[in-house]
C-alpha cells in the first residue's frame, strides 16, 4: 500500500514539552486559528492558516494562504483545517493542540478522527504522552519496538456495536470479539517488547489510544471507505440559528435556548 500524503494541523489547545520532535517533516502544515501562535513558538513553517483568528496573538504571515472565517459557524476551525488538507490530497493527519484543555473540544476532536476514518483517512491526535486515533472497518499494525516508557494501548467501540475485533501482539489477545459502545471492554492493554502488534475491526469503528513514543502504526482497510470531508462551511444551520427579531411570538425562554445552542469556536 502506498504511503498516505501527510498533513500537520496545529490547533489552539494544549501543547507539551516534546511536541516539536513528533511533528513529521515534509508535510503540508496548516494552522487552525490560534495554532498559528504555537507554530511560531515551535519554529514551524505554515503553508495555510484558517479560522476567525479571535485567539491569535501574533501577526499573521505574508507567505501563507489565509482563509478568514466568521466567529459564529457550525464547523469548528479544526474541521475547516482538515477540509483544507483533504482538498490538497492529504489523507493522513497529525494534529497537535487538539487534546487537553476544554473537555468539549477534546470530545469534538475525537469525533473528527472518526469522521476521517469513515471517509478513508486517518488522524492522529497528539496529547500528553498519548496519541488518539480511530479506524473504521480496518486495521492498525504497530512495528516491533522496545524500551518504551509507556506501553498502554486502549481500544473502545465508537459505534453501538463493533463486530469481529481482533488484537494480537498485545498482553491481552482478542479473537473475533464483539465490542459495544456502551461498555468499557478494551481499557489498558499493553504493547510487548520486540513484538509487532495488530488491531482490527471488520465491522464498526474503534477509537484507539497508544503511547506517543511507540512507532506509528500502518493503517489499512478491508474495504476502504469512499467520501470526502466536504467544502468549508462558514454558515450556521437553521436548527442553531438565532431567531430573527421579527419573530416576536417566540417566548424569552425559547430565544435564550436557541442562543445557547449557537456555538462559538
Amino acid at each position: 500500500m502506498e504511503p498516505l500524503q501527510r498533513c500537520v494541523v496545529l490547533a489552539a489547545g494544549d501543547y507539551y514539552d516534546n511536541t516539536r520532535e513528533h511533528v513529521p517533516d515534509r508535510a503540508l502544515t496548516i494552522a487552525a486559528d490560534g495554532g498559528w501562535d504555537y507554530a511560531c513558538e515551535l519554529g514551524l513553517h505554515v503553508d495555510a492558516l484558517i479560522g476567525d483568528f479571535d485567539s491569535v496573538r501574533l501577526k499573521l504571515p505574508t507567505d501563507a494562504v489565509i482563509t478568514r472565517l466568521p466567529a459564529e459557524k457550525d464547523d469548528p476551525d479544526l474541521l475547516s483545517a482538515l477540509k483544507v488538507g483533504w482538498s490538497k490530497g492529504a489523507r493522513e493527519f497529525h494534529i497537535f493542540g487538539g487534546l487537553g484543555g476544554r473537555v468539549d473540544h477534546t470530545i469534538s476532536n475525537i469525533q473528527l478522527m472518526v469522521r476521517l476514518a469513515r471517509r478513508g483517512g486517518i488522524g492522529f491526535l497528539y496529547g500528553d504522552g498519548q496519541i488518539v486515533t480511530a479506524i473504521h472497518d480496518g486495521s492498525l499494525d504497530f512495528p516491533a519496538s522496545t524500551g518504551a516508557s509507556s506501553r498502554i494501548v486502549s481500544v473502545f467501540s465508537h459505534t453501538p456495536v463493533s463486530n469481529d475485533v481482533n488484537e494480537s501482539g498485545l498482553k491481552y489477545q482478542l479473537q473475533h470479539a464483539v465490542m459495544h459502545g456502551d461498555a468499557v471492554q478494551g481499557l489498558s492493554n499493553e504493547l510487548l517488547d520486540n513484538t509487532p502488534a495488530h488491531i482490527d475491526v471488520h465491522e464498526g469503528t474503534l477509537i484507539v489510544t497508544f503511547p506517543i513514543n511507540a512507532p506509528l502504526p500502518q493503517v489499512s482497510w478491508f474495504k476502504r471507505p469512499v467520501g470526502d470531508l466536504g467544502k468549508i462551511d462558514a454558515s450556521i444551520s437553521e436548527a442553531l440559528a438565532v431567531p430573527l427579531e421579527s419573530e416576536a411570538n417566540l417566548t424569552d425562554s425559547t430565544t435564550a435556548a436557541a442562543e445557547s445552542m449557537t456555538y462559538n469556536e
